[in-house]
């Protein structure tokens, strides 16, 4: 199928390029193109781009921005964008810029500057390894790195506990280990994750268990490569009440002016029971809320 008409780089456009985790077989066709036809590309490391500018036969220049040029270098790309009406690239050096990196400022920037910006969708670590996981996918979070220490750390650890969605974050391996041991503490050795390691690579590997189990695994081993971890959220026990104890709520609700049904209505909600049965217990008490 052919390009859209309006598909080729517009000047004054930036343009967030995903690129592959590792296996230079998951670049896109589209990728290849935008790269080949921008004014400039804004690499996250130019010499790790550059082999796969090399690759891929495109000669378009580089210039790098990264963590720690990023304050500079943001009003240098938008110099290019708006007085030069050039079209420029932006990349990490793997899967999509401004997740988990210093791309997003630049993206924030531009947004704010009103320079259009249009994503070339690529692979992202997250979604390769969750979709992989074993574990639920239908509502998901992405925690990225955790805080290195501190009260910031112990907060996000104290909150991961408590997601009920499965969670997703990043950690390099001289990191691995201190981070499941943290995990362990503040959510408990039984709970299921899986590990993705050098993803798309030729070492790739997909590790699955608890988090207790994890750790006694990489303990035993030097972590080798960069990981995704993902972590199933918390379960949520629903309580079980007796029906003395439904009454007792029920006749405090009653007290506080509300009706049968919608009393009815919201322990059936808390508890899990059945609203109809709630709604019996509720007749043998009197509109005061007391046992009649």
């Amino acid at each position: 199928m052919p390009p859209a008409p309006d598909s080729d780089p517009k000047p004054g456009h930036l343009y967030v390029v995903g690129t592959p985790l590792g296996n230079l077989e998951d670049m896109t066709f589209r990728a290849v193109r935008m790269l080949q036809s921008v004014d400039l590309i804004a690499a996250e490391d130019t010499r790790h781009t550059g082999k796969l500018l090399q690759h891929f036969q495109i000669t378009t220049p580089q210039i790098s921005y990264h963590e720690h040029n990023r304050h500079s270098r943001i009003s240098e790309v938008l110099h290019h964008l708006q007085a030069r009406q050039q079209a420029v690239a932006l990349v990490s050096d793997a899967g999509m810029p401004g997740i988990s990196d210093p791309g997003y400022e630049l993206i924030a920037a531009c947004i704010e500057a009103q320079i259009p910006v249009i994503p070339i969708p690529g692979p992202t670590a997250a979604i390769t390894a969750l979709c992989v996981a074993g574990l639920p996918s239908d509502r998901f979070v992405f925690e990225g790195f955790l805080p290195l220490k501190g009260k910031e750390r112990t907060t996000r650890l104290e909150a991961i506990a408590q997601e009920s969605r499965t969670v997703i974050l990043y950690e390099a391996p001289h990191k691995l280990i201190k981070t499941l041991e943290d995990l362990v503490a503040a959510l408990g050795g039984d709970r299921p994750v899986t590990l993705g390691r050098e993803l798309t690579k030729r070492f790739e590997e997909f590790w699955r268990g608890t988090l207790a189990e994890a750790l006694a695994h990489y303990q035993s081993e030097a972590p080798k490569g960069e990981f995704t971890v993902v972590i199933q959220g918390a379960t949520r026990e629903t309580p079980v009440l007796s029906p003395e104890a439904i009454r007792a709520e029920l006749e405090q609700l009653l007290r506080q002016g509300m009706s049968r049904a919608d009393a009815s209505r919201q322990l059936a909600k808390a508890t899990g029971q059945p609203k109809k049965t709630i709604y019996q217990l509720s007749l043998g008490i009197d509109s005061d809320g007391f046992l009649s």
